[in-house]
Parts: structure tokens; sequence; C-alpha cells
């Protein structure tokens, strides 16, 4: 027997569609240095109410050649790169190591926006690790000592009995920082800005890094095709 589809919204998937009118982007509207960009933009999501605008996919790939994505949340991005934290047994964390390479993909819906970043990763200093650690929750603290990352595990009951086990080690003293957890430094190479315009008529500016004997990065701005 054959079952028909049903009706409803996987129905409307080939025919749903959104007409971005917004205002367009080109090479004279934006900074000549992408980060300087990227924070204007990230600014401009966090006063239009998107949420967390410091929310990004991470992406890698692993040992088999199959590409890795997932949502992480960024916690700092200056002239050096972006910066993130995680457990260092973790898959992504084992995937970074081995490549030494990283892609970062910002999404602003409310905005008709996206940043797409390709770049080098390296762990950052203990120091900065040690620092940030010390401002995070102390759930979030006795969480990270608790959790064996992308481990299998035999149910939920487990990793609960585990935080409790955990919390009671630490009690009211301060948590340290496991050695197994810290941050990730992304040094772009690239960036890609995207802006939704009308007829899928999209604008898209590249920036690519150049050779440069100097501290300072010069950056070629292009425009591509949507």
């Amino acid at each position: 027997m054959t079952t028909e589809p049903s009706a409803g919204p996987l129905a409307d998937l080939a025919r749903h569609r959104f007409d971005y009118e917004t205002a367009g982007l080109d090479v004279a509207d934006v900074d000549a240095d992408p980060m300087v960009q990227w924070q204007r933009w990230y600014r401009e999501a966090g006063e239009a109410g998107c949420t967390e605008p410091n929310a990004f996919v991470l992406g890698s790939v692993d040992e088999e050649g199959w590409p890795q994505s997932r949502y992480i949340l960024l916690r700092g991005a200056d002239q050096r790169g972006f910066t993130f934290f995680t457990n260092y047994d973790s898959a992504k964390s084992r995937q970074m190591a081995a490549t030494g390479r990283a892609s970062m993909l910002f999404t602003w819906l409310q905005l008709h926006r996206q940043v797409r970043v390709l770049g080098e990763v390296v762990r950052v200093p203990d120091a900065e690790s040690d620092e940030y650690f010390a401002s995070r929750p102390q759930g979030s603290q006795v969480g990270a000592w608790s959790s064996p990352q992308s481990q299998p595990i035999p149910d939920r009951a487990w990793l609960e009995q585990r935080v409790q086990q955990m919390a009671g080690t630490f009690g009211d003293a301060p948590v340290p920082r496991p050695a197994f957890w810290g941050g990730w430094l992304l040094r772009p190479q690239r960036f890609e800005f995207w802006q939704g315009r009308p007829s899928r008529l999209h604008d898209r500016l590249r920036y690519t890094a150049e050779p440069t004997d100097g501290a300072a990065t010069n950056w070629q701005i292009e425009r591509l095709a949507p």
C-alpha cells in the first residue's frame, strides 16, 4: 500500500519562499578590515534582537574526511581572531588539532545576513582559558569536569550521578579549570559577508588575506555572483 504524503509544512517545502527586502551591500559600504566589519554586523544583530547573535556553526573534518558541523557560542572577537571554549578531548577539538583548520558560519536571520569564515586554529594560552573558566557559573564549571564530551555514556542517570559526585568533591571551594578543557583561537584567512536581496540576487563580498611582511594583514575585497 502506498502512503500519500500528508498535507502540512513538509508538503510545502518546495514552495516555501521569502523575498529579502533589505538594503544592499557594496564594496564601498564595508570596512577595509573584515573584523571591524564583522563587529559592526554583530552589534547590529544584537540591536535587532537576533537570538543568541554570538552563536555560530563550527565546521571541521573528521579522520574519515567527513565534514562535521555544530553550534557553539563565540566568546571573543578581536584582531587576533575568534575565540571559543570547549573540551580538548571532544570530537571537534581532536579534528581541529589534526588539521589545524576550521570554518565558522554566523547567521542573523532577522537581518537576512550571514558571514562565513575560514582560518587556522590554535589553542589559546592557559592563562586565558583559566580566566574565562573562572568567569563561568559554578554549574557549568562542574559540568565541564563531569562530562566526557563526545564519548558514549550509559544513560542520563549516569551523567547526573557524575555531576553530583563532582559537585560534592568541590563543595563550596573554587572549581579549577580541568587540563582537558580550554579555548581555541581561529585566525581568519577568508571572510564572506552575505546580504539577502530580492529575487535571490544576493550580495556577497569576500575578503582574502594577502601575504605580507608586516604585522598587519592586507585584505583583498571582491564581489561574488549570488
